[in-house]
């Protein structure tokens, strides 16, 4: 019992448990309850020198006490994130190989072990697997490629999942696909615990994929989420047109990051004084992030307009894009080299060289800025006056990672203290940006932890078979609504990181109707209470009572 930390209460077994169970001798005499021991393990994290040492101190919580982890997660969320979660996981991830430990923490399927993917999946210890996090660890941020190292992500995502919508642990299960690497430095290391060759891609990769696909439909069912995490856009695009059919099929690279931007944009509206419908959007950024992001935001519009006959591809046309080169135009020398995903963002239009001659033109209301990898496109002096020239309220939101676009600071000074802003940067509890006129505002972060544990929470709760559009629309506006004018008022966009159980549980509740309002929930009969139902369902780290 206490060597196990599915069931190890430490010091807070009962006399009567300690000696029903043969505990009597192996435990201090001292009984601590739960709330003493999450306290006293907040003493020893904050004690720690730095946020990897606080990460490592939670991973050896979490291997022998998992239900004091949670419950520690949970009630400090707002301070514990930025160390469970990006960006020190970034930092877990780097040095796996020397942090390895035997507990199965995670499921690993390599190249090697085609034809016999479900045998590995009935070694996982638990059988009612919900929620799958998988990830082949070729984009991990600014990071790149880190092969098997990444399987840090899904585990921190899966724990989030749990901490904040409520997920059972054992319904949770992190995959990570060792396709191989082509990260030199790791390849060569001797510490590396993946398989050392270049990156299988092609006819060869997907099989893989797939199999595991059939595998996680015939072991767990087709109701399982299936949270595809880190991956190179093409594969992510290839896997979503293929299997988004057949499971709830998430990403935060495809559409959690998106559908917050979107809530924070919905958010905004009381400041600006425009519907979603109404703005004109630009996003600056080399790569397929900004496309991305764009395409949910597109379909929300598209939704929103009034005449039935309105389409995305209308929509598309208050959506710009500004890369190296100046504004994407069809009238740009080399429009026929753009990338594929860029091209429904491809307008008539002037040829504008660089981001300041393209706000002056396009006049864009919301603002945007996202680069996979390498310098971002910098928000200027020059850019933001131009911004606020034409707006009283511009939307400004740099979403670029590790360095930003532009600064809060500087933002608020070069728009006049007017601007609407949010990005991407975890701020300590209470911090403050201070304007030269003496106020104190403290910006929202754009966090998909936000969405997707309650995303996540929302199909379970209703065994839904598909996770359609509408369904991501609905969280997103749900989010948007539980922002109150207090947030606006003190520049936030988004509802404090301390309430996000309440978050996840309101987004799960709308997601779980859009599920049975489009039939692909397949949790009969419909409940009457729906938010009962969630709340009922949730998991809350609580010990219990063994007799």
């Amino acid at each position: 019992m206490i060597r196990s930390p599915k069931y190890n209460k430490g010091l807070a077994f009962s006399e009567v448990e300690r000696d029903r169970l043969y505990l009597r001798g192996l435990l201090p005499p001292a009984i601590l309850s739960q709330a003493v021991q999450a306290e006293r393990v907040m003493i020893n994290i904050r004690a720690k020198a730095s946020d990897m040492d606080r990460h490592s101190y939670l991973t050896s919580l979490q291997d022998r006490n998992e239900s004091l982890f949670y419950h520690v997660l949970s009630e400090n969320i707002e301070e514990l994130l930025p160390i469970v979660h990006m960006p020190t996981v970034s930092q877990y991830c780097q040095t796996y190989g020397l942090m390895f430990k035997s507990l199965p923490r995670s499921l690993f399927i390599s190249i090697r072990d085609r034809g016999r993917v479900f045998s590995i999946l009935k070694n996982w210890p638990e059988r009612r697997v919900k929620a799958i996090c998988l990830t082949d660890g070729e984009r991990v941020g600014a990071l790149g490629d880190l092969g098997v190292q990444a399987v840090g992500v899904p585990k921190s995502k899966l724990a989030l999942y749990t901490a904040c919508g409520g997920i059972p642990p054992n319904m949770c299960l992190p995959i990570c696909i060792d396709a191989g690497t082509n990260n030199q430095e790791l390849l060569k290391s001797p510490f590396y615990v993946g398989v050392k060759h270049q990156r299988v891609r092609g006819d060869a990769y997907y099989e893989l994929i797939d199999e595991v696909m059939s595998a996680v439909k015939r072991r767990f069912g087709n109701t399982c989420l299936m949270h595809l995490e880190d991956m190179s856009f093409e594969n992510l695009g290839r896997l979503f047109a293929r299997y988004r059919g057949t499971f709830p099929c998430f990403s935060d690279d495809v559409q959690g990051t998106a559908a917050v931007v979107l809530a924070g944009v919905l958010a905004a509206a009381p400041l600006t004084g425009r519907d979603l419908a109404d703005h004109t959007f630009m996003f600056a950024g080399d790569g397929a992030g900004g496309t991305a992001i764009a395409e949910v935001l597109a379909e929300a519009v598209a939704r929103r307009r009034v005449r039935p006959n309105d389409m995305i591809i209308d929509a598309r046309k208050r959506f710009w894009v500004v890369d190296r080169r100046g504004l994407v135009v069809r009238g740009r020398g080399d429009a026929d080299a753009l990338p594929d995903q860029a091209l429904p963002y491809c307008h008539d239009g002037p040829v504008c060289g660089d981001l300041v001659s393209a706000v002056r033109t396009i006049k864009p209301s919301v603002l945007i800025g996202i680069s996979d990898g390498g310098a971002p496109i910098a928000f200027g002096r020059e850019v933001c006056e131009a911004m606020a020239a034409e707006h009283d309220r511009p939307v400004i939101l740099p979403l670029s990672q590790p360095e930003a676009e532009v600064s809060p600071e500087d933002a608020y000074e070069w728009t006049g203290g007017r601007a609407v802003f949010a990005d991407r940067v975890r701020r300590a509890p209470g911090a403050s940006v201070t304007l030269s006129d003496g106020r104190q505002l403290h910006p929202g972060c754009i966090e998909s932890a936000y969405l997707f544990p309650g995303i996540g929470l929302g199909t379970l709760v209703s065994r839904a078979t598909r996770l359609r559009d509408d369904m991501l629309l609905a969280a997103a506006e749900t989010l948007a609504s539980l922002v109150t004018d207090e947030d606006r008022a003190r520049g936030a966009l988004y509802p404090p990181v301390c309430a996000m159980r309440h978050v996840s549980a309101n987004v799960a509740c709308a997601v779980a109707k859009k599920a049975y309002e489009a039939g692909v929930a397949t949790e009969l009969p419909k409940p009457h209470d729906m938010m009962a139902t969630i709340n009922a369902f949730m998991y809350r780290g609580q010990y219990r009572r063994y007799r």
